[in-house]
């Protein structure tokens, strides 16, 4: 009873997230919160699958000149978190331009396109790996339903739209890389069930997953179920997670020890194609994820020479 009443309100966390604050948040990190690079915003990207969403684009300097350069591509979940304060939640965007062109200038990183999807109403159910189902209580699924009735298994059909449709688009609009290797997918919260569910799904399109404070308690973390038997042995692909201690990310640790064990098993070495970040004081919000994110790119975007 205290794991499904732990769902009820975590996932009323979750739900929150769809819903932009008015408030906005100045955070002094030493990052510009103005644009930097270009910004190219998609409205309403059909779909045959899902509801349509915007889809914001971003383009590192130089790529207007480059005409014969591909780039590799991360597409981000809740995109309208990731490049402008205004549309973020609480008012704190991830500075994901910011971040990337920094880190691009210090020859950290490769250059690359980031795509961030926007979220919508149904952001549970197309976050949720819905194939996890099949390892779950017919008793969780029901008290589910009746809590929230706006669940439905939709995370199938999302990916549908992210593989068949957007990546499309995003592959005959821009000059990328389209091979596995450079197709990496991340996300926050429910965003990180999704990107690793996306690569578990689709091994063949995505070769990077990037979890950010992944939300593993959901439906009493189901889904690392899902994971164990279906998650591609090491080889070709390379995965990020990290969580804080605080706020909803306390709740995390015992079960990133569990998929940690399970990325063992799988083949994963920590290091080469593996990571697990553990960030003491940090919590469940875009301030914590803002302040980190230079880690994931730097994990997504190791430079080769």
């Amino acid at each position: 009873m205290r794991n499904i009443l732990l769902f009820f309100i975590s996932t009323l966390s979750l739900l929150a997230c769809t819903n932009k604050s008015p408030e906005r948040v100045t955070v002094n990190d030493g990052i510009s919160l103005q644009v930097t690079g270009t910004l190219i915003m998609h409205d309403s990207i059909p779909s045959r699958f899902v509801k349509p969403r915007n889809v914001t684009v971003w383009l590192p300097d130089g790529y207007e000149k480059s005409v014969d350069k591909k780039y590799p591509v991360i597409y981000f979940m809740d995109g309208q978190n990731m490049f402008d304060p205004k549309t973020s939640f609480i008012g704190v965007d991830w500075a994901a331009d910011e971040w990337a062109d920094k880190l691009i200038k210090s020859n950290q990183i490769q250059e690359v396109i980031l795509v961030g999807v926007w979220n919508t109403e149904k952001r549970l159910s197309e976050y949720f790996p819905q194939k996890a189902s099949e390892f779950l209580d017919n008793s969780i699924i029901e008290s589910a339903k009746q809590r929230f009735s706006e669940y439905e298994p939709l995370a199938d059909n999302y990916l549908k739209y992210l593989v068949s449709e957007v990546k499309p688009f995003i592959d005959s609009t821009y000059s990328t890389k389209q091979d596995r290797l450079n197709t990496m997918i991340g996300g926050s919260s429910m965003g990180g069930l999704i990107s690793l569910y996306a690569l578990s799904e689709y091994p063949q399109i995505f070769g990077t997953a990037l979890c950010i404070s992944t939300h593993w308690p959901i439906f009493n973390g189901v889904s690392i179920e899902y994971f164990k038997k279906y998650l591609p042995r090491a080889g070709f692909h390379r995965i990020y997670f990290d969580y804080g201690t605080e706020t909803l990310d306390k709740e995390y640790e015992p079960y990133q020890h569990k998929m940690d064990k399970i990325m063992l098993e799988k083949g994963y070495e920590l290091g080469p194609n593996w990571i697990t970040i553990r960030f003491p004081g940090d919590d469940h919000s875009e301030r914590s994820w803002r302040k980190r994110l230079g880690e994931v790119l730097q994990f997504a975007l190791v430079k080769t020479n």
